[in-house]
């Protein structure tokens, strides 16, 4: 018997079939083989069609069925991962009236700013634990400005994991999950913010119904299980944004416990027991998979935009011809602890939020034409990664979270021993690593709402664990003094 996971992103949907005994991955397919389209009508826009992520869903589906050769009858129950932050309109019909105003795109950023001066800065981040900012809230009040004739036909909006459960249900509803990341939730009142909706002018009917993120919140229809090859009346009993459900991937659920990424860009995910928020607003706050009403678990997320992507342009322009990623790893390798003085800032890929949006772009500082190399410069890369990490793991600290184990996927930045060793040095936690991903979390997650596990611990009892790093406890000092100069040189950069 199967559990079937998706996860919707920007790029793709993959889907996951996984054992419910084992835990075992039996497939695993994600459809478009190229990159899916973004639309981009202007500079800082990007779009997409959410019926596109409808048909490549089928695909995948379609994929990992054919690879295992399942029975309508084998698949259990359907959890959903997406990519956070989008729009989705839809009129009373459940069409679609527009594409899909994506998580990147930045056209709303003055509407969300004008709503937290307006608002208020205090108010807003007391009661949403954010500024309104680029969210789906801020989308949404782009829409109603610039095309009123389709506002009005708005029924309902939806975030991308809400439209395909629509699609393979019939049925719209939301996450009090979802709903915050959106901006609409107010965390002091326990109810879709009131602040927002008047401000903006927003009707409280086109919130769709809130059901719990772990439980039934609708089933497959007749009409879709003959489309999919899946069993009428199949449970959709999980969702999650992507950053709350990579944590969940994790096991990543109590008060303390971080889940991070590195790829293109890292996340730093922590979890925390109560209502706080980082008064300068370089972190946002969400409500986690498992908040309640009446248990507080919010997901205190940092995102640092030059995390791969600094280390692929490393492989381009200075790592030798045909080096390797792991070749750099051993190239770095050969460096001291420290790069011998030299720091590079990895902020080239946009405005940071940990910066309160400034765009410094990336530096390298301290360079010595006698002294340092291609390995010193690749390290040093490495570091600032890892130091980036670390800055605003102290903001979470600030913010009341005990923060003494990180885990992780063993994919991307993780795969390298520098940075895991420099990161667990400097932070002084230490950091497991797992076999994981996405679309096998939102299947566990499936099979927790649908009460076939008791709780996460048990659908994660089978989670592959890889290693786990300990802190260099004899060489972190040499760590710390590195942090010290990087931290001391961004903040003269920053006028500090």
């Amino acid at each position: 018997m199967y559990l079937l996971g998706y996860d919707i992103g920007t790029s793709s949907v993959k889907a996951s079939l996984v054992n419910r005994e084992t835990g075992a991955i039996a497939a695993t397919a994600f459809w478009p083989e190229k990159e899916a389209e973004i639309i981009a009508k202007k500079p800082g826009w990007a779009e997409q069609r959410p019926e596109m992520w409808w048909d490549n869903m089928k695909a995948a589906t379609r994929l990992v069925v054919d690879k295992t050769g399942a029975k309508p009858d084998d698949i259990e129950a359907i959890g959903i991962s997406y990519q956070m932050h989008g729009l989705v309109c839809v009129d009373k019909d459940k069409q679609v009236l527009r594409p899909s105003i994506i998580w990147c795109d930045g056209r709303a950023v003055p509407y969300g700013n004008k709503a937290f001066e307006s608002i208020g800065a205090e108010k807003c981040l007391s009661h949403l634990l954010n500024s309104p900012g680029n969210f789906t809230a801020a989308k949404l009040a782009w829409v109603k400005e610039n095309e009123p004739e389709l506002f009005d036909k708005i029924y309902k909006i939806m975030l991308p994991g809400d439209y395909i459960a629509m699609r393979l249900s019939g049925e719209i509803n939301t996450t009090i999950s979802g709903l915050s990341e959106g901006i609409f939730w107010d965390f002091k009142n326990r109810e879709v913010s009131q602040d927002v909706m008047n401000y903006f002018g927003f009707s409280r009917d086109i919130i769709a119904d809130i059901v719990p993120t772990f439980a039934v919140q609708s089933v497959v229809s007749k009409e879709v299980a003959e489309e999919l090859g899946l069993k009428a009346g199949t449970p959709i009993s999980y969702r999650g944004g992507d950053q709350p459900n990579n944590a969940l991937s994790l096991n990543v659920m109590n008060a303390g416990e971080i889940a991070a990424t590195g790829g293109t860009s890292g996340v730093v995910y922590g979890v925390l027991d109560q209502v706080n928020y980082d008064p300068q607003s370089r972190v946002n706050t969400f409500a986690h998979v498992n908040y309640t009403e009446e248990q507080t678990r919010l997901g205190v997320l940092l995102c640092i935009n030059g995390t791969g992507i600094l280390n692929a342009w490393m492989k381009r322009n200075v790592a030798p011809e045909g080096c390797s990623y792991n070749d750099m790893n051993e190239l770095a390798a050969t460096v001291a602890i420290g790069s011998n003085g030299l720091s590079i800032i990895p902020f080239g890929n946009g405005a940071e939020r940990i910066l309160q949006n400034e765009d410094i772009g990336c530096s390298i500082q301290g360079i010595n034409f006698n002294v340092h190399s291609k390995a010193h410069l690749i390290r040093a890369a490495h570091e600032g990664i890892v130091f980036s990490f670390k800055q605003g793991i102290d903001i979470m600290k600030d913010m009341g979270m005990a923060i003494n184990n990180i885990h992780a996927g063993y994919a991307n930045m993780f795969l390298n021993g520098i940075f895991t060793k420099t990161l667990a040095s400097v932070t002084g936690a230490t950091i497991d690593l797992y076999e994981t991903d996405g679309a096998v979390g939102a299947a566990k997650g499936a099979g927790i709402g649908a009460g076939i596990y008791k709780d996460a611990n048990e659908a994660f009892s089978t989670l592959r664990h890889i290693s786990t790093i300990e802190p260099d406890v004899q060489n972190q000092s040499a760590y710390l003094e590195a942090y010290a100069l990087w931290k001391q040189r961004l903040d003269t950069i920053m006028g500090k």
